[in-house]
């Protein structure tokens, strides 16, 4: 168990390192400039569903509107700043509504009708994400932060994995 943690430990650290010291300099300011999806507008979206789920007893379903937009628009400019690909990835933006709808669908009173919103953004995005992102990320990667990127998840699922026991 120790030596998964020191070396899932590792990893993170070693591919966090190499998509940050890309450009030769690796500081603070690298890690706000990099990070601050995951450092201030993730939190908050996942501040606004804990406080739906565990604080208000299920009756503030309006607080997943933004907690969903919030949230899915953080993921979508932490990908973007990683791989510096904002002009691919503006279509998560129509997702993140479209998410945020969704759960105030499915946690609110299932109103049908919200169905419609979610449907035509969400086919929007995926439209948009296909047609201008497919072809541009299939000849823009290159192989470095895809290999830094595969080292940070092996390092993240030796962390979150759960150790298998054998029974004789």
């Amino acid at each position: 168990m120790k030596i998964r943690m020191i070396v899932g430990t590792l990893l993170v650290f070693l591919g966090a390192y190499l998509f940050l010291n890309r450009g030769g300099s690796f500081g603070p300011g690298t890690i706000f400039a990099y990070f601050w999806p995951s450092l201030f507008v993730i939190p908050v979206g996942l501040f606004l569903h804990w406080m739906y789920f565990y604080m208000t007893a299920r009756r503030g379903v309006g607080l997943l509107i933004p907690g969903g937009v919030l949230f899915t628009s953080g993921i979508v400019c932490q990908f973007a700043m990683l791989f510096d690909s904002w002009s691919y990835m503006w279509p998560g933006f129509i997702m993140a509504a479209a998410i945020g709808l969704f759960e105030f669908y499915w946690f609110g009173g299932r109103n049908k009708w919200l169905l419609i919103p979610i449907n035509i953004l969400t086919v929007l995005s995926l439209l948009f994400f296909m047609v201008f992102s497919t072809g541009a990320l299939l000849n823009n990667i290159s192989g470095e932060p895809l290999i830094a990127a595969a080292i940070l998840l092996a390092g993240a699922l030796l962390l979150v994995a759960r150790k298998k026991e054998y029974k004789d």
